[in-house]
């Protein structure tokens, strides 16, 4: 009888990671699909609504799974330490408590289906791409060198966001009116991938040493990233030297390279290898 492949601690960590998160829609949602969260209360039992603004959002929803990340990390045999600064990456290390050398990154990672397009969402950034992505080593601005990690991972929250006009924020409810309020999001989806299967080749905010994802929804749910073929090691390179390396373009102008098929090319690799996509409907 032929043998299985033993998992890997990495490999057990996903799939314990991903089946938790197959629990998560029960616990933040309603019967009809409403995030069960509708707002915050005070010593006096009034209810005032949430903002719509995505920081808060993604905030909160990080306090309300924490209770279930614990009891993973709990029945899983992990302790987990949380970043000491708001600045640090990842939100959350997993330290195996029989082996100390195997640790996994965690970063919990929101955003909202696009309006118009609902197989878009609006995207997320993925981690720095600076100082302690290049030099491995390095403890500037992440808990752990990111070396030290065994794997970098995302939870992710992919959600509709409910119309302001259904939403007034100047309202003060009594806590028997709980159920007249309508939550700032609905809809909820998740999904655990590893951050360099989601990735894309463009920054994800403006000027900042951010790496972005995708947007497309189905290729984030199943880790088709512009790297996902080519592997974690291009994923890797690229970032790690992104914007400095300087190439000459058709007309032998000088350009630095920020795109991935140049990278590629500049390496000698295959491009037939890099996951594309544009923003139309399949």
């Amino acid at each position: 009888m032929k043998k299985q492949n033993k998992l890997t601690p990495k490999d057990k960590f996903f799939q314990g990671i991903r089946n938790l998160a197959d629990t998560l829609n029960e616990y933040t949602m309603t019967e009809n699909d409403q995030w069960t969260i509708k707002g915050f209360i005070d010593a006096f039992q009034n209810i005032y609504t949430i903002s719509s603004d995505t920081k808060i959002i993604s905030k909160i929803l990080e306090i309300h799974l924490f209770p279930k990340i614990l009891a993973f990390a709990q029945e899983n045999n992990y302790k987990i330490v949380l970043a000491e600064h708001q600045n640090y990456y990842p939100d959350i290390s997993f330290i195996a408590n029989q082996d100390s050398s195997i640790k996994f990154a965690l970063d919990f990672k929101t955003t909202y289906r696009n309006l118009d397009k609902n197989w878009l969402c609006n995207g997320f950034t993925l981690g720095s791409h600076g100082q302690y992505f290049q030099e491995r080593n390095s403890t500037k601005n992440i808990q752990f060198p990111y070396s030290s990690y065994s794997g970098h991972f995302c939870l992710g929250i992919i959600y509709d966001r409910v119309e302001n006009a259904t939403i007034d924020e100047t309202k003060i409810y009594n806590i028997n009116e709980l159920k007249l309020i309508n939550s700032v999001i609905s809809n909820l989806q998740f999904f655990v991938a590893e951050k360099w299967r989601i990735a894309s080749d463009k920054r994800g905010s403006g000027n900042t040493a951010n790496i972005g994802s995708i947007q497309r929804i189905e290729d984030i749910l199943q880790g088709n990233g512009m790297f996902s073929r080519l592997g974690e090691e291009w994923f890797d390179d690229y970032w790690m030297n992104f914007g400095k390396i300087t190439i000459k373009d058709s007309q032998g102008e000088t350009k630095k390279i920020t795109n991935l098929e140049d990278f590629v090319k500049y390496r000698q690799g295959d491009t037939s290898l890099i996951v594309k996509r544009d923003n139309k409907k399949l």
